[in-house]
């Protein structure tokens, strides 16, 4: 037997923070020295109502007293009420529910096999800096080449273009007279990068892991007339946005623009539960249960936290306290911005928000940017940086249920990290 290090991190095949955190209550959590920290990454951006929320707490031990678990070849109560609400809720041609994944990157990949099997077409294209997930397949996908370079065989097909990012338009235009580029310049890329063949465009309609970054107005509303002049699919991974995170429902709502397929998970449980959904068109009925399915897909006790969740986020005033909280945070972060050059752009929707730190000279400050991530640490407010901590923003997720007072806490702090670097 190995001798086995008295040091965790020692032991983990992957690099572990050295905080250990013991407990959870709403925004706040504490770690095993005692100390307090605002979670403003909602743990992986998933703890939608925050840590240990008692209705969802209950809703879960209820059903663990009753049926843990159940194939996803069976019916539960359970399951089949978050079928029925997940199309109730989502854009009015979403009406097929395919519950059988249990995170983001296996939805992402059911959906682009819905889509390849649907219009008998191979290719995906993904925005540059846009994140499909972490299995091989879907890491293939990823808009950025990091992702993808440490593995001698990368999903086919895959087709990256420039994305909807004016802070850094790829075009060097600027959204009055761009003509929106990012999307008429796609059919170059099918026409001279792809294999001719493209079955479906997969994006966030705000990006996570690539930067917060916030389309301008009538991006997505042109790219789906794109995609239906030519008979290509549009999915849109809500996996982070969805379930009033914008402020909205889904970001879908947000921008009005109604996709062909919906990707979602992380907030779906509110509680950090995995469950995972793809809700599709009825023409995209046609499909094989066997071609898509995982043994964890459909857990019926994430599915019991995921009809209170969608209960708790559907109550009178919830999205109105997310739209309010996140205007304060908003509005305080560029009060920031304009006392701090380091601070070169906020932006965001209800309570996905991101700060882009610079360089003098307008590049990015990825170095300035973790020490700021430090600083805030150091002050009790968790965040992340960009691009899976190799970018220059930091991504501020708070739970759906931080007050307009605590995003006047958190911004205090964000303020108070600021002078001290």
């Amino acid at each position: 037997m190995s001798e086995v290090a008295a040091d965790p991190r020692q032991v983990a095949q992957y690099r572990l923070g050295d905080a250990v955190l013991v407990r959870g209550e709403g925004v706040r959590c504490w770690d095993d020295a005692g100390r307090e920290y605002l979670d403003c990454v909602s743990g992986t951006f998933n703890l939608l109502l925050g840590h240990g929320h008692p209705e969802v707490v209950a809703a879960i031990r209820a059903q663990s007293e009753e049926l843990l678990f159940a194939g996803s070849s069976f019916q539960t109560e359970a399951t089949n009420r978050v079928m029925r609400e997940l199309v109730r809720i989502s854009p009015a041609n979403l009406t097929r529910v395919n519950l059988r994944s249990s995170g983001g990157s296996t939805a992402n990949e059911g959906a682009v096999k819905i889509a390849q099997h649907h219009t008998g077409r191979r290719d995906v294209i993904v925005p540059f800096r846009g994140h499909v997930g972490q299995t091989l397949a879907a890491a293939g996908l990823n808009g950025t080449s990091r992702m993808r370079a440490p593995f001698p065989y990368r999903f086919p097909g895959g087709v990256q273009v420039p994305g909807p990012y004016c802070f850094r338009c790829f075009y060097r235009q600027t959204p009055d007279v761009c003509g929106m580029l990012c999307v008429q310049r796609i059919e170059d890329f099918i026409d001279y990068a792809s294999s001719g063949s493209v079955a479906c465009v997969i994006m966030e309609p705000i990006s996570g892991a690539g930067g917060n970054v916030v389309p301008p107005p009538g991006y997505l509303q042109e790219l789906k007339a794109f995609c239906d002049a030519r008979e290509i699919v549009l999915i849109f991974d809500e996996i982070q946005t969805g379930f009033g995170r914008t402020g909205e429902m889904f970001a879908a709502d947000h921008f009005g623009v109604q996709p062909h397929v919906m990707t979602l998970a992380k907030g779906l449980t509110g509680s950090g539960l995995p469950l995972a959904a793809i809700l599709t068109e009825e023409r995209m009925a046609d499909w094989d249960r066997s071609l898509h399915g995982f043994t964890y897909g459909g857990h019926n006790l994430s599915a019991a936290a995921a009809v209170k969740t969608l209960e708790i986020v559907q109550r009178p005033g919830f999205l109105e306290n997310v739209r309010a909280s996140g205007a304060v945070l908003l509005d305080r972060l560029r009060g920031l911005q304009q006392d701090h050059p380091v601070i070169g752009d906020v932006r965001g929707l209800g309570l996905m928000l991101g700060v882009e730190l610079v360089e003098p000279d307008g590049g990015k400050a990825v170095a300035r940017a973790h020490a700021y991530h430090r600083a805030l640490e150091g002050r009790g407010v968790l965040t992340r940086v960009s691009e899976h901590g190799l970018g220059n923003v930091i991504e501020v997720r708070p739970p759906l249920v931080l007050t307009p007072a605590e995003a006047h806490l958190v911004a205090d702090r964000f303020g108070e990290a600021l002078e001290a670097l």
